[in-house]
């Protein structure tokens, strides 16, 4: 009693998910990969978050340009005690002061200050360079196991089916006194299991239908369905040194660790730059208070480094410096390493996905229907035909995985050398 509750829950459950899958396609979206790839570039709110980060960091190396402004006082009376008057100069009376001075900087600070900020500009250029690579590989490896998930719904639905029409004969065979419950209850059992496998299939479809719409930034009521080639890719030849060395041309991780590594070098350049005095420049103008009426001076103001020479910032751009130098070394030994592999499992995968496979799907289906037809003419035993309805479930199973795996493998050397070396 209890087996045949759950059988109906799960029934209810998978006539649910057909209702409302239906329902969503009303408003299918059919999408290639490059179509896809296109409208993510467009629409993608990261991107844009990052877009302006880009610019807010070009806005820097224009400030990093200016020069300090001058600078103007004045001091003058505000009660003249002989006249009775406030602010009154005249005369021979009252006293005003007025002071103009500009700073210049020196040892080349704003230039080297303009430097560092190029090199923050261009971190932030890899950042977003980085984000996009990343996400375009989410949107890969998404767009490729939804495919592989719709092809399983189509081996789950025809199995189904065939398993439907079955259980059904059976039934009516059974009512006739012609055959035994356990054949009808193995029949039933097999099928209640497609159906749960069903269902887990669905909850998969759902959760990569909320990510691919949120990459896309598509309608949340639509459905995407990604269109998808079965054919193998093309052969092309992977030579590994000429691959690393378009990794450290386009992979935007490591051009970040560049940046920075050139961005601390200049930084110590600034640092030892800020160690020399800047120079402060300035007129004045005295009215009464100094030895001569109506005085004009001219000023100099120099700090004398005694104490502070800006050691200790000196000190840690060095650091920074060597801690950088061995993040590239890391990286760029990370960078090899992903190729490499990367390469490796695409050929293996590859060499697994042919031609031959595909004409063997094929072959698989016809014989399908044809164990079928034997079964249904009592030429096969029950147990012989279950076997083989599980057998070919798996191995259909099997061979869309590997299509998934190819399309996996093609996306990882894409992502592992930062630019599209084969087309998915």
């Amino acid at each position: 009693m209890c087996k045949i509750k759950t059988l109906l829950f799960l029934l209810i459950v998978f006539f649910c998910c057909n209702t409302n899958r239906a329902a969503a396609q009303t408003d299918t979206l059919k999408i290639n990969f490059q179509d896809a790839e296109k409208q993510f570039l467009e629409n993608n709110l990261a991107l844009l978050a990052q877009k302006y980060n880009i610019e807010a960091s070009k806005a820097l190396i224009q400030q990093a340009k200016l020069w300090d402004n001058p600078v103007l006082s004045t001091d003058q009376n505000i009660w003249d005690g002989g006249s009775k008057k406030f602010f009154y100069h005249g005369n021979n009376s009252g006293q005003v002061f007025v002071q103009l001075n500009q700073v210049f900087a020196t040892a080349g600070k704003r230039g080297k200050q303009v430097k560092v900020a190029e090199d923050d500009a261009k971190v932030q250029e890899a950042a977003f360079a980085d984000l996009m690579r990343n996400l375009r590989y989410n949107l890969q490896l998404d767009f490729s196991q939804l495919a592989t998930l719709n092809a399983q719904e189509k081996v789950y639905q025809n199995e189904i089916s065939s398993a439907q029409n079955l259980v059904a004969a059976i039934q009516k065979s059974f009512d006739a006194g012609n055959t035994s419950m356990k054949d009808l209850i193995r029949l039933k059992a097999l099928l209640f299991g497609l159906q749960n496998d069903m269902v887990e299939n669905h909850r998969q479809v759902n959760d990569l239908q909320t990510e691919l719409k949120t990459l896309l930034q598509t309608n949340e009521t639509a459905f995407v369905y990604p269109v998808i080639s079965d054919k193998p890719a093309e052969t092309v030849t992977l030579d590994i040194p000429n691959l690393i060395e378009q990794a450290k041309t386009n992979r935007p991780d490591y051009l970040s660790n560049q940046y920075q590594l050139s961005s601390a070098t200049h930084n110590l350049a600034y640092q030892k730059a800020l160690a020399v005095p800047d120079v402060t420049i300035g007129a004045a103008y005295d009215q009464n208070s100094s030895y001569a009426r109506n005085y004009y001076g001219l000023q100099i103001g120099l700090p004398l480094p005694f104490f502070n020479r800006n050691q200790g910032n000196i000190k840690s751009a060095k650091y920074n410096i060597q801690s950088q130098e061995a993040t590239v070394k890391q990286n760029e030994l990370q960078l090899k390493n992903d190729v490499v592999a990367a390469v490796n499992q695409y050929k293996l995968n590859q060499q697994l996905f042919s031609t031959q496979q595909l004409e063997f799907n094929e072959q698989y289906d016809k014989l399908f229907n044809s164990m079928l037809k034997s079964f249904q003419q009592r030429q096969i035993s029950l147990i012989e035909f279950v076997d083989f309805f599980d057998t070919y479930k798996d191995t259909k199973l099997k061979i869309l995985q590997q299509q998934y795996n190819l399309q996996k493998a093609i996306a990882d050397l894409n992502f592992a050398t930062g630019t599209t070396i084969i087309k998915s």
